[in-house]
């Protein structure tokens, strides 16, 4: 189907498809940063022992993702979306002052993998408590997980369908990191 871009006022750039619908646009997220786009927006990320959640409202049809790599921080001068803590609050947050309401919305979470030999600590198994705890807490269903393991993660979110493909790999290479610089 044939695509055209359409400026928009403010200089932000939309991509539609013939039938006037938007076309999704792609974006990757970095560890320790949130995404809740107002156009649908295919996100990806990869993961280690960090952890991505993607929370999506049911009702509005629109979603968001995070990605942490370290599981929580009580200090106020630390706390940045580097922390599950910090970054699962605020994607939530995003959610609900973007028009969300609380009782609409669902989670998937991702990553959390282990490998003794990288790293002596499994700080993946703490990023998957906090991200579950969080969503307990604030009475959010976890709608899909694929967690935990020794493999890595490539993860590539729709936002405006709420699906998510999972790809694994044993290592993760240069060219699963945007822009693909590296030959695959």
């Amino acid at each position: 189907m044939p695509v055209r871009n359409v400026r928009l006022k403010g200089g932000s750039q939309y991509m539609f498809e013939r039938s006037g619908l938007p076309a999704a646009e792609n974006y990757f997220l970095k560890p320790g940063y949130i995404l809740v786009p107002e156009a649908p927006t295919i996100i990806s990320t990869v993961l280690g022992s960090c952890v991505a959640v993607c929370l999506f409202d049911c009702a509005r049809k629109i979603g968001g993702m995070n990605h942490f790599p370290l599981p929580s921080t009580a200090n106020p001068k630390e706390a940045t979306a580097r922390y599950g803590n910090v970054a699962t609050l605020t994607l939530i947050g995003m959610m609900l002052e973007g028009g969300s309401n609380i009782k609409d919305l669902e989670a998937q979470v991702f990553g959390g993998a282990f490998k003794r030999e990288t790293c002596p600590t499994n700080i993946g198994l703490e990023n998957i408590k906090v991200a579950r705890k969080i969503l307990a807490r604030k009475k959010i269903p976890i709608a899909s997980e694929d967690v935990g393991g020794e493999k890595g993660r490539k993860i590539v979110y729709d936002t405006s369908s709420n699906e998510v493909a999972v790809i694994k790999v044993d290592k993760i290479r240069k060219g699963d990191w945007y822009p693909y610089l590296a030959q695959r």
